[in-house]
């Protein structure tokens, strides 16, 4: 399990699979998306704009990422 602190209150799930490094672009986010491949706290999750909150679960290619809040506001937070 990782965890991936997010800059802002909440984030799209599109969004949050790019900043993790998940995915390149956000057509790459929708594919992966609408193909059912992302499970959001144990559910298939097939919107890509799901406003994800600190706490969420993220399952995906065989990695489960958690979202943290507190990002530093100068560089990317999440290390792969």
């Amino acid at each position: 399990m990782q965890e991936v602190p997010i800059r802002t209150p909440t984030i799209a799930l599109g969004a949050f699979l790019k900043w993790a490094h998940v995915v390149r672009s956000g057509g790459e986010a929708k594919y992966w998306i609408q193909a059912g491949w992302v499970r959001v706290n144990g559910q298939v999750e097939r919107r890509r704009g799901r406003v994800l909150r600190p706490g969420d679960v993220v399952e995906v290619g065989g990695r489960v990422l958690v979202v943290r809040a507190g990002g530093n506001a100068g560089a990317h937070a999440f290390s792969p």
